[in-house]
């Protein structure tokens, strides 16, 4: 890289990152609020979990053992994202899946949880939803492992 676009681009970064795009990002978001919004709709547990990537404590979601036929969906913005029929029970204490629906999802690089872990999140509003492992069952081998309070589950 030359010095000249070195430098363009350190520049540039602060300012993409402030207007809610990441270096190298493709697009925003479909549905974007603003904080005050986000904070509005959402409870305190969900703002930590779905807007500054917490975590639920483990075992304290009721869609954990929830097995009935349905489907998940963001609670930020109602997309669909997971069908109850490729749910499992990891044991972890969080809802799993081994799939999510078809473009539902995005996926990014976590370094905050002692090495580098996939981060998943809403496709259409960025909600964080968890995690993605390669510890899952077949056919995919991927355990998603979600945070209950990110997701509401329609039943079908």
């Amino acid at each position: 890289m030359q010095r000249r676009n070195f430098f363009q681009l350190a520049l540039a970064a602060p300012a993409a990152m402030v207007a809610g795009f990441a270096p190298g990002s493709a697009r925003a978001f479909e549905v974007t609020r603003t904080d005050r919004e986000w904070r509005a709709m959402l409870s305190p547990l969900e703002y930590k979990v779905m807007r500054k990537d917490g975590t639920e404590r483990a075992f304290s979601s009721p869609l954990d053992k929830e097995y009935g036929d349905g489907t998940y969906h963001c609670r930020g913005c109602d997309r669909p994202l997971y069908s109850s029929e490729h749910k499992y029970d990891s044991g972890t204490g969080w809802p799993s899946f081994w799939q999510a629906k078809s473009g539902a999802i995005g996926t990014k690089p976590d370094r905050t949880l002692f090495g580098t872990h996939t981060e998943c999140h809403c496709a259409r509003c960025g909600s964080h939803l968890g995690h993605i492992f390669d510890d899952g069952p077949k056919p995919t081998g991927k355990r998603h492992c979600i945070n209950g309070v990110s997701l509401v589950f329609r039943a079908a």
